[in-house]
């Protein structure tokens, strides 16, 4: 890792969380590793060729990062909306690639090997199980599963099939996230019994609320097809484009943004299990255009070693993303793209409240046996307290590119992913059970005998 000096000006870029936290530190700047997908030149014969289910808003963005990706090649798309065939060739450069509504001709191609699923979550199941069974190794966006019950029997299809299957956080391949966790693992928070995260927003954008491009209609989109598994209704644009609003296609605020917070923690803490209990509150305060789920959202997580309190909000995001690990010794704070690490006083110090309603002499007394037994250190050993650090990614990093990249890798070598099925599922678990506690206003218990969320 190299240390770097910058001016002001890209001080505010790179940190602009350690700015929002008030810190005066040195700052460093992390070294991007090499990309997971490639070692070196990739012979022609060892490219990975992948298609892609879905090239919406997020499946272009997977798209131009894998653009950064080494010795991987795209060659096939689809969509039931016509018009992200060719959002879907711009977001490759204008590469002339296969399009079609129907993912089942990118399945039954033999040339081949992995595919991309970034779908509504309703689809997630179908999908990457279809998938599976073909022999294509799997990255599925997240949350990975719209159910208890999708999840289980994603697990099922992926594992049966012997195939990899990486799930979209991007954050658990993220090099911010790798250096929290090498601080939590040093020990030097001390014990923690507290994690707070939030991602909040404040636009229309942030809230789902995409607009309806002009040629949305039922010639252009496979509307029929798209419910597959929801209920049948008659075309709606609304939900087809905002479809997280809706309980039949999406998981809300829990399923868009919880997964990414629980993903984060759960990399740094090394954790992969599901919570054991789960308690939500919020609302619905500003969005009222018949969306089904809140644009407020709080949980309170039950973890075996501490809590975790995460919060969402549409209508306010002075805090934005951010992280806070609390220990005994020491905080960290995650705060949009910088990690800073900051020491706790100690916590060895002499009594100075309740002592001054005792007599003098025994407060006397007192702190001459309390200075006996914590001596001051010798002339010339006296330790400098540690001072703020704080670290951040160089300008245009894109984890989301690492991410892809580490899945790519995984396909060649059929090495591990750092995000498989189990830990998908365990974080979408937190998004089901975020949401059951909401709707039913009471707490959700994960019954790991019976696996499913119980009251």
């Amino acid at each position: 890792m190299k240390k770097y000096s910058f001016t002001r000006r890209e001080f505010m870029q790179w940190g602009a969380g350690a700015a929002a936290a008030g810190v005066a530190a040195k700052v460093t700047l992390l070294e991007p590793k090499r990309l997971w997908a490639s070692p070196g030149p990739v012979a022609p014969s060892d490219t990975v060729r992948f298609g892609i289910i879905g090239t919406g808003t997020e499946g272009c963005d997977l798209l131009r990062a894998t653009l950064y990706v080494p010795g991987i090649e795209c060659v096939a798309a689809a969509d039931l909306y016509d018009t992200r065939h060719v959002s879907a060739k711009e977001a490759l450069g204008g590469k002339d690639i296969e399009t079609t509504r129907d993912y089942r001709r990118i399945l039954d191609r033999k040339d081949i090997d992995a595919v991309i699923v970034a779908t509504p979550d309703h689809w997630h199941r179908k999908a990457v199980s279809d998938a599976v069974e073909a022999g294509k190794d799997v990255y599925c966006e997240k949350p990975m599963s719209h159910s208890v019950e999708d999840g289980l029997a994603m697990i099922e299809a992926v594992q049966k099939n012997n195939r990899i299957c990486q799930v979209g956080s991007q954050r658990v391949s993220s090099i911010l996230y790798a250096k929290a966790k090498e601080i939590w693992d040093s020990g030097k928070l001390g014990q923690v019994d507290t994690i707070e995260a939030a991602w909040d927003r404040n636009t229309d954008s942030g809230a789902w609320v995409y607009p309806i491009p002009p040629d949305a209609s039922e010639q252009t989109i496979d509307w029929n097809t798209w419910l597959d598994g929801a209920p049948q209704r008659p075309f709606d644009p609304t939900r087809f484009f905002r479809w997280r609003c809706y309980k039949d296609y999406g998981a809300g605020l829990a399923g868009d943004l919880f997964v990414h917070l629980l993903s984060g923690i759960y990399v740094v803490t090394g954790t992969n299990t599901p919570p054991q209990r789960a308690l939500s509150t919020g609302g619905l305060y500003y969005y009222k255009d018949g969306r089904e789920f809140p644009d407020l959202l709080w949980t309170m997580y039950d973890y075996p070693h501490f809590q975790v309190v995460l919060r969402c909000n549409h209508n306010n995001n002075y805090q934005g993303e951010f992280f806070g690990f609390y220990g005994k010794k020491g905080t960290m704070l995650i705060n949009e793209s910088t990690v800073t690490f900051k020491p706790q006083a100690p916590s060895a110090q002499p009594e100075d409240y309740s002592i001054f309603s005792w007599p003098e002499k025994l407060r006397k007394e007192y702190l001459e046996n309390w200075r006996r037994e914590h001596p001051e250190p010798p002339p010339g050993q006296f330790k400098i307290e540690a001072e703020d650090e704080v670290y951040t990614p160089p300008p245009h990093y894109n984890d989301m590119a690492d991410h892809e990249a580490n899945f790519f890798h995984a396909v060649r070598t059929r090495q591990p992913v750092v995000e498989n099925e189990v830990f998908g599922n365990n974080t979408a678990l937190g998004c089901h059970m975020s949401n059951y506690s909401y709707f039913h206003k009471t707490a959700a218990v994960w019954d790991s005998s019976s696996k499913r969320i119980t009251s």
